[in-house]
């Protein structure tokens, strides 16, 4: 779906039935679409292209409605579009952070609080990831034909422990290049987002070596959430105003919370240094996510990411607002962390 090629009529048309729908929470129909926008076409034609655009899988209407609702697919359309149009520096945060001279752990807090109060929006903040993360040492050792355990040490003394189990009995060769190979690419490092997507998602991998290390992942997603502080706002307000299915979507995001791993990895692991980012149902991964979209970016330093600040809720949200607020937010917190990180 990412690329796909349509007309400016109907980007705009896709555009104003996802702003409308925000907006109301109601299926939009061509009657509505004419009315309240400047369209320069027939209610006939708009009908047309509202069709067009179910058939293709960006819109839907919900049971005899003749009114449209965007679909994930159409979510993604225009939120590609979106943020493509959002450039230049951010609109002034609500809080000065510099300003205030605060502590980096209070400047995040309230930024987060202040971010959750703006959208009405989970609020997910990460602090820069500790140095003592290093990964001092990595071993894979088969237990049992078809069970095999990793473990990590980190410099500042932290232990992971995974079991991996599978379907047949692991090739003992595979398991020692592994631990070969997670000794080359991963100790000596921080177990950061970056240095853990190269490791496993190295183009050069062959398919079998790919997914048996890919079931070590884990242990070292969980180096990295012992290494990272995450703070939350919003929950009570996420849950406060959503209403029918997006309640139950929001209750599943709050699930999700309960496992801090799964939260670090979705703001580490989405995330494009270069711009901002928009994860829309699937692509969140996991069931527990459908109903759900993400926007995030990072803050930091010119040459390096040290956090990321993200907004996660039901698809049906401001994006325009959520990707100007992240945004701005991480203006702010890169503004006040190169005082703490950047060169003396």
């Amino acid at each position: 779906m990412k690329g796909m090629e349509l007309s400016a009529r109907k980007r705009e048309i896709l555009r104003l039935v996802v702003e409308e729908y925000v907006a109301s929470g109601q299926p939009v129909g061509s009657k509505a679409l004419v009315q309240r926008s400047s369209l320069e076409v027939s209610s006939s034609t708009v009908r047309h292209e509202l069709s067009e655009l179910e058939a293709i899988g960006l819109l839907t209407h919900p049971h005899t409605s003749a009114g449209r609702v965007p679909t994930e697919s159409g979510y993604r359309i225009y939120t590609e579009d979106l943020v493509g149009t959002i450039e230049g520096r951010p609109a002034p945060f609500p809080l000065d952070l510099t300003a205030m001279r605060i502590e980096l752990e209070e400047a995040l807090r309230r930024t987060t609080e202040t971010l959750s109060e703006a959208t009405h929006l989970l609020a997910l903040v990460s602090a820069p990831a500790l140095e003592a993360a290093a990964v001092r040492h990595v071993d894979v050792v088969q237990l049992q034909p078809r069970v095999v355990i990793v473990v990590v040490i980190t410099a500042s003394g932290s232990v992971s422990k995974r079991l991996a189990e599978f379907d047949d009995p692991v090739d003992p060769g595979l398991v020692e290049w592994a631990r070969a190979y997670l000794d080359e690419t991963v100790v000596g490092r921080r177990a950061s987002a970056n240095v853990l997507r190269r490791a496993f998602e190295e183009p050069g991998l062959a398919p079998r070596e790919r997914l048996f290390i890919e079931s070590l992942r884990p242990a070292f997603a969980a180096v990295a959430a012992q290494a990272t502080e995450l703070y939350v706002g919003g929950a009570a307000t996420l849950v406060g105003d959503a209403r029918g299915a997006e309640l139950e979507a929001c209750h599943r995001l709050l699930e999700v919370l309960e496992r801090r791993a799964a939260v670090l990895g979705l703001l580490q692991e989405a995330l494009d240094p270069d711009r901002t980012v928009v994860r829309v149902g699937p692509e969140l991964g996991g069931e527990e996510l459908r109903g759900a979209a993400y926007v995030g970016t990072t803050y930091g330093l010119p040459n390096r990411s040290l956090g990321a600040v993200g907004l996660l809720g039901p698809l049906r949200m401001d994006y325009d607002k959520a990707i100007r607020a992240v945004r701005a937010a991480a203006f702010e917190l890169s503004r006040l962390v190169d005082d703490v990180y950047g060169p003396v």
